[in-house]
């Protein structure tokens, strides 16, 4: 019969147990859709979903084990960026072989017309970056030391897009009214 591992080892091993993965997706799964909804993703849940299969693949491999939630954020934020490069260009296919003329109809027009849509349609206006560092920093409130880590920028260029983000809604918002 073996003896059980000394406690430090234990306590040194990395929480890549099925608990440790099962509690972290339940307790962030529907915040990482929402980031990746807000994001542009149009199948949000799928990007996530996906996010956490690479990292059940990579949990042995992380250097640090509690660094696990920003893997997964910077996972998503990643393949939803992949996800819209594609989307941009199934859309311009498909305006290239739409019928010219298409009709809008009313019920989008009275939608577009609300406040939030407005407010969204000028954060989908922004470039990827701006758009990316304001929803880590005022949807998911992460400080600017967190948006920087899971973008892999600098904090002083997450403070330049974020002030430059809320510069042009402000402009554009006022330009609509």
């Amino acid at each position: 019969m073996t003896e059980p591992p000394p406690a430090e080892i234990v306590a040194a091993s990395p929480p890549g147990g099925d608990e440790a993965y099962a509690a972290l997706f339940h307790g962030h799964f529907w915040g990482l859709v929402r980031l990746a909804h807000l994001l542009g993703a149009d199948d949000p849940e799928d990007v996530v979903q996906n996010a956490f299969v690479r990292l059940h693949g990579k949990r042995g491999t992380l250097r640090d084990q509690n660094a696990a939630l920003a893997y997964l954020r910077s996972t998503v934020c990643n393949a939803s960026r992949s996800r819209l490069r594609h989307l941009r260009m199934a859309r311009r296919r498909h305006v290239q072989l739409a019928a010219p003329g298409d009709v809008v109809s009313a019920e989008h027009q009275a939608v577009h017309r609300e406040d939030i849509r407005a407010l969204l349609d000028v954060v989908t206006g922004l470039p990827r970056r701006q758009r990316e560092v304001l929803v880590l920093r005022y949807w998911l409130d992460l400080s600017e030391r967190e948006t920087a880590e899971t973008l892999g920028i600098a904090v002083g260029t997450v403070k330049g897009h974020c002030g430059r983000a809320v510069a042009a809604i402000r402009d554009r918002l006022k330009e609509r009214t």
